[in-house]
């Protein structure tokens, strides 16, 4: 299965990612939605997952969950806003991460694009980075991969001039 992530759109989505997910059959989004127009151009052309993020209003917060867990294939996934990372990890992230002991670990928030095993929990951690225009980041980032039974591979990144 191929999934296109990203995260931190803040109401804007550039047709360039768009096309980079043209291939995906899911599309994840972590969050910092920031309008229904985006989610609603999303599952127009993909099978659509998103949580809500600490910008999204009461709308986004009543279609979409804080955190979702799902299995993708043969992969437990945990999707949240505010995660944290590797070793500094969010105090609400954490605790679900060790009650679930997902393999794959998304959030978005940080603007940074990060991708980082933790040992320690057995899991892989992805950041998309931000694919909007607003925030710090300089380049506007998102990722696609593929899970193929239980392994996650063929990851890429897209970096677009903000």
């Amino acid at each position: 299965m191929k999934i296109g992530l990203l995260s931190d759109t803040h109401g804007w989505l550039d047709p360039k990612i768009a096309e980079f997910f043209k291939e995906c059959d899911e599309v994840w989004h972590c969050g910092d939605i920031g309008d229904v127009a985006v989610t609603d151009a999303l599952s127009k052309r993909f099978q659509l997952r998103a949580v809500y993020g600490n910008i999204d209003g009461d709308l986004l917060r009543r279609i979409f969950p804080r955190t979702e867990v799902f299995q993708c294939e043969g992969v437990k996934v945990m999707m949240t806003h505010i995660g944290g990372y590797p070793g500094h990890y969010d105090r609400k992230a954490v605790e679900v991460l060790r009650r679930e002991r997902p393999k794959l670990f998304v959030c978005g928030h940080s603007h940074i694009a990060k991708v980082k095993y933790d040992q320690v929990l057995d899991c892989l951690h992805i950041n998309p980075g931000a694919a909007g225009k607003f925030g710090f980041h300089t380049v506007r980032t998102a990722v696609r991969f593929e899970i193929n039974g239980d392994r996650i591979e063929n990851l890429e990144l897209i970096e677009l001039e903000k």
